[in-house]
Formats: C-alpha cells, sequence, structure tokens
C-alpha cells in the first residue's frame, strides 16, 4: 500500500512521519503521480495565508487548468504539506478540484509558535475565510486527511458556516484531553508522551536518541521532558499540568459544538484505533443535534477492524480480504456527491457501516448504540482464587451469593505489560494474546463457560467494580477478552479508572483506605461475535503499562512523585457487591 501523498517537512521526527503514514495507509489507494512536462494544473508553493493576529500559514495550491471556478479540497496538517508533484492533491486537481495544503502553525513553513489544539480551530476558519475570497473557489469547500488532520477539520466545523459543504476525517480526534492524554483519570503515556516529544522538534533540528523504554519510567512525570530530551517542552508540560477537563483544553475540544455543524460528514475509524470510541460518539451526536434535517441525515461512519490505518492484518489476526477497502474511491465519492452534486449513491449511504469481527463481516446500522442492544451482566465469580489464567475466575450469567474476595498486590516497579489494544505511539496497536499478562499473579482472570452459539457484543462496554485499596490512591484496570478453542486470547477492547476520579475527573476524590468503592470501568467499543467454541474472558488488574502512567499509589497531586509505593488491592464479587461484565448484547435474528 503506498501513502495518498509524500512527507515533504524533513524536521518531522521519525515518530511524525511514522504517524503521519499510518492514517495515510488508511486509504489503501495507489498513490496519484503527474506525469510529463505539462501537467492538468498549476501549483503555487509556499503561498503565504495571513491569519486574524499577523502571522501567516504556508500553503501549496493547486488548480485545475481547466475553466473556473471550482470546488476546493482543504487540508491542514502539522506532518508536512506534501509532494507538490503527486499525491491526493495532485489526484484531485485532475478532477476538477483546486486543493489547498497547509502546514499548521509553527510547521513546515508556516511562521508561529507551534502548540498542539490550540490555535488550529481560528487558523482553520481564517484559511477558509482566505479560500473563498480567491478567484479559483466557487464557494463550496470539502475538508480531508486522518489522525491530527482530522482534528483541524472537526475543530473549526460549528462555526465553518454553509461554504463547508464536506468533511471526510480519517481516524480523528475530538477531544485532545480525554481521547490523547487522558482516559478515566489516567494519563495516556505512551501516546501523549511519545507524540508530544516528537513533534516538538523543530525542521531541521537534531532530534536525540531516546530509550523509551527507560522515558516511559521516568519520575516525576512534570519534568519528565527535560530528562528524555535535555529541554522543557512548554505544551507537554502543560498538559501534565491539566489532568481534568478545564479552560485551558476547552479551546482543542468538539464537545458542546456539535450543534453548529452543518457539513455532511463520512468519518472513518477502527476497533482497534485509540479514537474509536470518539468517532462512533461524535457522528452520533452531530446526527442528534445538527441544525437542520438533511445534515442529520448526511452524518455517516464506516467502523472497520483496524488500528490506526486500514489492513487486513492487524496484530495477530488476519481479517481476511474483505477488511481492505479501497478508501480513496469512497473519498472521491463522497466529494464528488458533496461538492460536485453527482447522483452516485453517496448521499443515501448508511449512517453507520461496521465491520463485526468473528464473523467478519461488514453490517449497515441505523443508530449507535444499535437500539435492539440488550445491555447484559455477566458476573464475576470464584473462591478467592481467580489470579492467573489458572485460578478459579468464573464469568457466569448468575448473580453470586456470598463467597470469598480475590486479591492481589500492585507493584508500580513492575506494571503488567501493555499486549496490543487501541494504542497509536509506543505500544504495539489491535490483537495479540493476552496469556502472557494472564500468568501474572496481579491479573485477575474471570473466563466463562464454552459458548454453544453466537453471541455477540457490538457497543460500547463497562465493568462495575466493587473494589478496595490500603493506598490512597491505585487504578483498576479491565479487559475484554476472546478465548479462542486453541487457547489464545485475545483482547477486543479495555479501560481504566483512577480511583480519585471515580465520581469525577474535575473534582478529584480520594479513596479511604481499605473502604469499598463501586467502580465503573469505561471499556470503549468493539463489535464482535464470540463464536461456538469460544469463551468470554475478562481481566481486571491496575497497571496498563506503558499505555497508560503508572500509578504511584501515594495520593499526592498528580505528576508530582519521584517514588511509589505498593498497594494491596481486593475485589468484591458477593451478595450486595455483585461486581460485573456489561455487555451489549444484539439478539440473533433467526429465520425459519
Amino acid at each position: 500500500m503506498r501513502a495518498c501523498f509524500s512527507v515533504n517537512d524533513r524536521g518531522a521526527s521519525w515518530l511524525a512521519v511514522w504517524l503521519l503514514a499510518g492514517w495515510l495507509a488508511a486509504s489503501s489507494a495507489t498513490a496519484w503521480s503527474a506525469s510529463g512536462a505539462d501537467p492538468a494544473f498549476t501549483v503555487r508553493t509556499n503561498v503565504m495565508v495571513p491569519m486574524r493576529d499577523g502571522v501567516k500559514l504556508a500553503a501549496h495550491v493547486f488548480v485545475p487548468k481547466a475553466a473556473g471556478p471550482f470546488p476546493v479540497l482543504l487540508m491542514r496538517s502539522p506532518y508536512g504539506k506534501g509532494d507538490v508533484a503527486g499525491g491526493h492533491a495532485a489526484y484531485y486537481a485532475t478532477r476538477g478540484y483546486a486543493v489547498v495544503n497547509q502546514d499548521c502553525r509553527g510547521k513546515g513553513q508556516s511562521e508561529g509558535a507551534w502548540v498542539p489544539f490550540l490555535n488550529d480551530r481560528d487558523d482553520g476558519l481564517d484559511t477558509l475565510k482566505w479560500i473563498l475570497a480567491q478567484t479559483w473557489c466557487n464557494g463550496k469547500i470539502g475538508t480531508l486527511g486522518g489522525s491530527y488532520v482530522g482534528f483541524t477539520q472537526w475543530i473549526m466545523a460549528d462555526q465553518a458556516g454553509p461554504a463547508l459543504k464536506a468533511m471526510f476525517p480519517v481516524v480523528p480526534l475530538g477531544d485532545p484531553w480525554r481521547e490523547a492524554c487522558y482516559q478515566g483519570g489516567a494519563f495516556n503515556l505512551s501516546l501523549a508522551l511519545g507524540w508530544g516529544v516528537a513533534v516538538s522538534f523543530k525542521p531541521g533540528e537534531k532530534i536525540p536518541a531516546i530509550n523509551w523504554d527507560q522515558a516511559h519510567r521516568e519520575l516525576p512525570l512534570a519534568t519528565c521532558d527535560e530528562k528524555i530530551t535535555g529541554r522543557q517542552i512548554p505544551y507537554l508540560r502543560d498538559w501534565l499540568a491539566h489532568p481534568a477537563f478545564d479552560d485551558y483544553w476547552a479551546p482543542g475540544s468538539l464537545r458542546n459544538r456539535w450543534s453548529g455543524i452543518e457539513a455532511p460528514t463520512f468519518a472513518v475509524g477502527g476497533w482497534y484505533d485509540i479514537f474509536s470510541q470518539s468517532v462512533l460518539e461524535n457522528i452520533s451526536a452531530i446526527r442528534r443535534l445538527a441544525p437542520t434535517p438533511e445534515t442529520r441525515r448526511r452524518q455517516h461512519v464506516m467502523m472497520g477492524p483496524w488500528p490506526h490505518g486500514i489492513s487486513r492484518q492487524v496484530g495477530a489476526l488476519d481479517f481476511g480480504p474483505q477488511a481492505a477497502v479501497d478508501l480513496r474511491s469512497i473519498e472521491a465519492a463522497w466529494f464528488d456527491s458533496c461538492l460536485k452534486d453527482a447522483t452516485n449513491g453517496a448521499a443515501e449511504w448508511p449512517p453507520f457501516r461496521i465491520f463485526v469481527m468473528g464473523r467478519n463481516e461488514w453490517r449497515d446500522e441505523t443508530d449507535w448504540p444499535l437500539a435492539r442492544t440488550r445491555y447484559t451482566r455477566f458476573y464475576l465469580r470464584s473462591g478467592g482464587q481467580a489470579n492467573t489464567l489458572d485460578g478459579d475466575g468464573r464469568l457466569v450469567r448468575l448473580a453470586p451469593g456470598e463467597e470469598a474476595a480475590d486479591r492481589y498486590l500492585y507493584d508500580p516497579r513492575d506494571p503488567v505489560p501493555t499486549l496490543g489494544g487501541c494504542n497509536l505511539v509506543g505500544c504495539p496497536a489491535g490483537p495479540y494474546d493476552q496469556r502472557p499478562a494472564e500468568r501474572r499473579a496481579d491479573v485477575l482472570v474471570y473466563t466463562s463457560g464454552v459458548l454453544l452459539e453466537n453471541l455477540e457484543a457490538t457497543g460500547p462496554v463497562k465493568v462495575i467494580l466493587h473494589a478496595a485499596t490500603d493506598a490512597a490512591d491505585t487504578d483498576w484496570t479491565a479487559k475484554l477478552v476472546d478465548v479462542h478453542p486453541d487457547g489464545r486470547a485475545i483482547n477486543l477492547c479495555d479501560g481504566i479508572l483512577r480511583a480519585r476520579s471515580r465520581v469525577s475527573s474535575a473534582v478529584p476524590a480520594l479513596p479511604k483506605p481499605d473502604q469499598v468503592y463501586e467502580y465503573e470501568i469505561d471499556l470503549g467499543v468493539t463489535s464482535n461475535v464470540f463464536l461456538p467454541g469460544h469463551r468470554i474472558r475478562l481481566e481486571i488488574s491496575s497497571s496498563n503499562f506503558p499505555r497508560f502512567d503508572r500509578n504511584p499509589n501515594t495520593g499526592h497531586a498528580f505528576g508530582l512523585d519521584a517514588a511509589v509505593r505498593t498497594a494491596r488491592q481486593t475485589v468484591y464479587h458477593a451478595a450486595g457487591r455483585a461486581s460485573c461484565l456489561v455487555l451489549p448484547v444484539i439478539p440473533t435474528v433467526r429465520t425459519n
């Protein structure tokens, strides 16, 4: 698979380039390459577009040589504007579109200071205004791109006005606080630290060699940037100084902006992508709240079995040829429909097209979560020895009576390693065999009996956990696993909850040592059929490292600890304290 365009930002680090390649691979399309000395378009390089504060942002502008004006496609990226000779811009310029590829503020050849998330709303709106004033623009604009480049689309959409006719965000984020930096009160260590460090370097700047295994363990977190890179990274320190959603994060968040979005949107996500849950939630919110019935109708999601890019081979599983879609043709049909009024069927595409794993097939749905969902409880049961996959932990539909609790020690010096999942940087992404983690004594394992018929779980997954710790603070993790007949334990989705954030991340409440609390752990989303002969498994522990930072168990202010302590953990599942997994079960449609 070749990327849609080539990276042409020499200052981009290997990691930033890798991130860009991740979403570019999602197109699964062959890059267009201009041939001959006289292509069908002209290119103006590094056109400086003025912003409201006087800063100018650099853009490559592609304009067809045919009679205009033209609909315009805009891509705003921190990773580089792309090659002027090929890629998506040349592809669309030959199809009658003008294309603007722009460096985000402080990146590439653009002026100003690079601060992730905080300037892209105003800069995007100012760029739209500039485009509308150009003679080659016919007043219709579409946006495209993935990952951060999906964010630059969404963050300005509610104020873009009627000129923004279409968006095509691929694996986008809409709320950096929740999706990139914090989850359940825990810090997304490998992503936020790895990406935050990588994109801090300027063009031509020498990038130091970093031992990431050691870097992930640096404490205190608040000053780890200087230990890792030899300098301070102000925005990374800001992220660590703002563990709760507040006025710092609000300018870069899509939350509460859904009702102002007028543009039809086709969003692409993956069950193993770090932004999987937000893609579905944001499109669902726009479908409820957008200003017109037509806008609400023309919001779409395609969710595949992918991580941060499209491939049939994901982690340890091959999802078959049906998982490798031609995203470029879908994207082109979408823009032709929205910007050229083409009658190609795109206007009638289903709201939700989801890939159902297990069966490995696509299915169209009209809502999310599915209206026919039956949220079903599977209770944690054991004789008090659920530690490791060889323990006596069971997962059953029958609520417990009186039975012994399960216990383990959580030592931050020896955390449970991340083995796949919804990762992006620093950890492998996708489905992997979890048995190496399940052999640890600090992992509680609860497994159902062998299934005799299909059981489909499609939707949001959560765990209700009754637990206590002897520490001043701690974490609780949960992971949903599909156990294959050959014993492979393949992860589907997982989550984490910091004890102090059990009620609200904005108002932390430290737990009292040895007091039992009810914790509701959000495991994100999935769509999977547990096939006959398979078993359902739930893992409970207190770390998932380096995906998330290690809770030092001290109860101190976040990010300041240089030392850690061991916590004694107890998980209850008796009558009155019935810990359970809540699965979104989809009833089987039977035909006579």
